[in-house]
């Protein structure tokens, strides 16, 4: 199965896409965003595994 196999050209047409229309000066904003986001996420990703283990610590004593 193929996910996301993009080619060079692919890629070029994406990012002139996205130039197009968030322009220059929104970009960094933009991704500044996009990694708050993902932070975010993993946090709480984490958040939920904790309970997890400790869940399973007092099941094993």
């Amino acid at each position: 199965m193929k996910l996301l196999m993009l080619g060079t050209w692919e890629i070029i047409v994406i990012v002139l896409v996205v130039l197009l229309l968030f322009g220059g000066k929104k970009i960094p904003e933009l991704m500044h965003g996009v990694g708050k986001g993902v932070k975010s996420f993993k946090d709480g990703m984490n958040g939920v595994e904790e309970p997890k283990k400790e869940e399973e610590k007092t099941e094993t004593k």
